[in-house]
């Protein structure tokens, strides 16, 4: 082969390279007001169901069952817009039909096409049922959306603090992030026990920052936001779950007393919500720290908990990694299998946190 032929062979598979890679490039502003009206949607649907509760109830006699509804309707809602929006996409999903499909589950599956017909009109069994299946895609994709419909059970069902979280990976990275808190107050004088009329929703894209609007209105006017660094002197205020299973209390408070030891900064009064609403609230600077540490051996978050969250806190100005400082990896399945636990947190607060979890070994005797 001459070296003539050889170039030109050579230029052929770098341009043919070139067009593949400009095949799949997306329009990150595009995806995320695709994201935002759909979270948004979801919101109404589930602010509906909460306006309902006792009545659907009464209807399915199960407690739970509320939240069960508007799980399965939110998810089906950010499907069917998302298809309508952008046409062919990938979504991996917490939900899926098998559920409702079951004819014991029927009522639940009428009571989620009622919620679902709030926003998306002449919508029937069937089309609820196939929208909940755009979510069974898997995680081989280097692109690709993933879902939590409903994350905080208990505070959605307690007429408190709960989230919808879209988010979009690409090659194992959040490049954007839609959560929709529909009873978080833009006020963060407001108490976080009581339902807001409007409700947030925050949506970010990887290096051009995060918004916040209202969560029951996809046109509402939108506010840039930055989380300004902690400052020496400042009292350290952490999220706490109201559902304290979640993640290792007394570590938590392990780490305020070491940071407080060593002269570094004082513990304030901890932020108490439910949800991925700590990573929004921690964006915002109402909160100076969200931790999820290991409560068990061999627990692995899952990536619909997390995408959403880190990127609009990582876009805020927060740091966003594991308990170790390792930058989460989406790249492996549907658990961040490569990470142990959570930490975000402006810088200087998030410095603080990392030295005390290796001083104090945190995380070190639960290995898989």
């Amino acid at each position: 082969m001459g070296l003539t032929e050889s170039k030109s062979r050579l230029r052929i598979a770098n341009e043919t390279t070139t067009r593949k890679k400009e095949r799949f490039m997306i329009d990150h502003a595009e995806y995320a007001q695709a994201g935002r009206m759909a979270v948004a949607a979801a919101s109404i649907v589930c602010r509906e169901v909460q306006n309902n509760l006792e009545q659907v109830r009464s209807v399915t006699k199960d407690d739970k069952s509320p939240v069960t509804v508007a799980d399965y309707a939110s998810q089906a809602v950010v499907a069917m817009m998302l298809k309508q929006q952008l046409g062919e996409f990938v979504m991996v999903a917490e939900e899926a039909s098998s559920f409702l499909r079951d004819e014991d589950n029927r009522l639940l599956l009428d009571a989620a096409v009622a919620a679902a017909q709030e926003v998306w009109e002449g919508a029937n069994a069937d089309d609820l049922l196939d929208a909940i299946d755009l979510g069974a895609g898997d995680t081989s994709h280097h692109k690709f959306w993933t879902l939590d419909p409903i994350d905080g059970t208990k505070g959605f069902l307690r007429n408190q603090q709960y989230a919808i979280a879209l988010g979009f990976i690409e090659d194992g990275t959040p490049t954007i992030g839609v959560m929709g808190c529909p009873n978080l107050p833009v006020n963060m004088s407001l108490p976080l026990d009581e339902r807001d009329e409007h409700g947030c929703l925050y949506y970010a894209i990887q290096g051009e920052g995060v918004w916040e609007t209202k969560a029951d209105d996809a046109k509402a006017e939108s506010i840039r936001i930055t989380r300004l660094d902690h400052e020496a002197g400042e009292e350290i205020s952490v999220c706490a779950s109201v559902e304290k299973a979640h993640s290792n209390v007394s570590d938590t408070d392990r780490i305020l007393e070491w940071i407080e030891q060593q002269g570094l900064a004082q513990a304030g009064e901890p932020v108490r919500l439910d949800s991925q609403c700590k990573y929004a609230v921690v964006a915002r600077g109402q909160a100076d720290a969200y931790l999820r540490l290991p409560t068990r051996k061999g627990y692995v978050e899952r990536i619909w908990d997390h995408a959403a969250g880190c990127c609009i806190a990582c876009e805020s100005g927060a740091f966003v990694t594991d308990i170790f400082g390792n930058t989460l990896d989406f790249s492996h399945g549907r658990g961040l299998e490569k990470n142990k636990g959570i930490v975000c947190a402006p810088p200087r607060v998030h410095g603080l946190m990392i030295r005390a979890i290796q001083e104090l070994g945190i995380g070190q005797n639960n290995d898989e």
